[in-house]
């Protein structure tokens, strides 16, 4: 039988699951053939099977064979990527396209898994080495422009996005006005962008999520320059249209915070001698986080790994509904424990700012009896005022188009929050926006002193080249400020919700 052959009989059992089918097929077409695609396909099988030593050993292999061998350094990475070790993940990916033409496929396919890996240095570079061969690819353009966001390089972010408008409507439906309006802080209504956004809002062929995302876009730069009359108009209409869009349902919701709010306490693991210390920045979002977990992890001994998924998938399976078992908490820390330290850092402190995680905060506490909590606040209007203007994908971001549901989120959040702050007092503290923005050094001084940080000489400026990938990621890079303090007050005239806007 030849290699494709028997390829082609193993891909079949390996849909239907049939393993140690597969598994035998491909080793008899090894025998005969050793082909790189049999072993890439057997490697599969071993990670399928939970074999992942016996994979990594087979796929380092094929790369000792051929370096150059893309595929097996794609395996290769994807399972450093699914064990927590993104850097030796993103070793491996560069290694394998050291000396390879990076075309626009290859190009958005390693830029996907180097950014899944926290490289946007690397992602940046590939997508860039790709648009040198074809300058004109707009889909390039739009992942070099979202990377350069990410590291903070705004003003090439722009020239990307402005690369795309030769296409206008694909661009509105990529965001691209999005993009250009949270890449700077705009002055005046002079600038051409303000041109460009009217001309494209007059383009009838426009989904109403492009749309929504365009008068997003238009609200920001009026707000920016102070004219926030008419930006409220714009981020009204940009927030009825994605009330049109989204499924996310108070009921719903109000059901799963009752269910957390009455069960009962998961007993806390024996504390052993912890590998690190974790700390969740939880809360209503748009409460400071971004530029609290920023300021802190200037301490050498603290790494901010940003918002982390882990937490919440791992809450969402069957056994850790009620009161999990010691050993299903055990398993779930051990896997979250992966996903925080990865292979990348010598520090002791690890920020997880994933904000919706206040809704774990027990069984997170019995999992790391040793973790803090860092709860950020901020004035209940200016939240409410700054998730009803921003443009959000996430599904769980679905209340924030309407002033009812944002105060219901709130409001949940308090109680869970005052539950876990009576329960864990030592465990848990608050950190106000509006304390933040006033003595930053001071405010993270006293956090820092809580955790037990060690003295340092000097904390280090915060890297201009930070992965920040949330909205906060213009906002978060500038000096600290109160221009967002009591910034409701501006809209009080134009959006008499925030009058009412009731939290209690």
């Amino acid at each position: 039988m030849s290699a494709s052959s028997a390829l082609d009989i193993a891909r079949g059992a390996i849909f239907r699951r049939d393993y140690a089918a597969a598994e035998r097929l491909l080793l008899d077409g090894i025998k005969q053939e050793p082909s790189s695609e049999l072993k890439r396909a057997l490697a599969g099988v071993y990670r399928q099977t939970g074999r992942d030593g016996l994979a990594e050993a087979l796929l380092k292999n094929l790369l000792a064979i051929d370096p150059g061998d893309v595929a097996t350094g794609f395996a290769l990475a994807t399972l450093y990527r699914d064990h927590g070790r993104f850097g030796t993940a993103g070793s491996a990916l560069r290694a394998a396209l050291k000396n390879t033409s990076i075309d626009t496929g290859l190009a958005i396919e390693a830029s996907r898994l180097f950014g899944e890996c926290d490289c946007n240095q690397d992602a940046l570079r590939v997508t860039e080495a790709a648009l040198r061969l074809n300058p004109d690819e707009r889909r390039l353009h739009v992942r070099a422009a979202m990377f350069c966001m990410q590291l903070g390089r705004f003003d090439e972010a722009r020239q990307h996005y402005l690369q795309t408008l030769g296409d206008p409507i694909q661009a509105c439906e990529w965001h691209v006005p999005a993009g250009l309006a949270n890449a700077q802080r705009y002055t005046d209504a002079d600038h051409p962008d303000f041109a460009r956004f009217g001309a494209l809002l007059g383009r009838h062929e426009l989904s109403a999520k492009a749309r929504a995302s365009l008068n997003f876009a238009i609200g920001k730069a009026h707000d920016d320059i102070g004219d926030y009359g008419s930006a409220n108009g714009f981020f009204r209409e940009a927030n009825a249209l994605t009330h049109g869009l989204r499924h996310w349902n108070r009921k719903q919701w109000r059901r799963s915070i009752a269910s957390l709010m009455s069960a009962r306490l998961a007993l806390p693991m024996p504390l052993a001698q912890p590998r690190a210390i974790p700390i969740l920045m939880v809360g209503m979002p748009r409460s400071g986080s971004t530029l609290a977990a920023r300021l802190l992890s200037r301490h050498p001994d603290v790494c901010n790994r940003g918002e982390l998924p882990w937490l919440g998938t791992l809450m969402q399976h069957p056994a850790m509904a009620g009161t999990p078992k010691p050993e299903t908490l055990s398993e779930a820390a051990a896997l979250y424990e992966t996903h925080l330290l990865r292979d990348d850092s010598d520090a002791r402190w690890f920020i997880d700012k994933q904000p919706f995680n206040f809704r774990y905060i027990d069984r997170f506490l019995a999992m790391f009896p040793h973790a803090r909590i860092i709860h950020c606040t901020r004035s209940p209007r200016d939240v409410a005022l700054s998730l009803w203007t921003q443009s959000f994908s996430d599904e769980i971001l679905g209340f924030s188009c309407d002033f009812a549901d944002i105060a219901a989120v709130m409001q949940d959040c308090n109680r869970l929050m005052n539950k876990w702050a009576a329960q864990y007092p030592a465990s848990i503290r608050e950190l106000r926006y509006e304390a933040l923005v006033a003595d930053p050094d001071g405010a993270i001084g006293q956090i820092s002193e809580w955790l037990g940080l060690p003295a340092t000489a000097e904390a280090a400026p915060p890297s201009p080249t930070d992965n920040i990938s949330t909205a906060s990621l213009w906002q978060a890079r500038q000096t600290v400020h109160q221009r967002s303090v009591a910034r409701w007050q501006h809209y009080l005239p134009y959006a008499p919700e925030l009058e009412r806007f009731r939290t209690d």
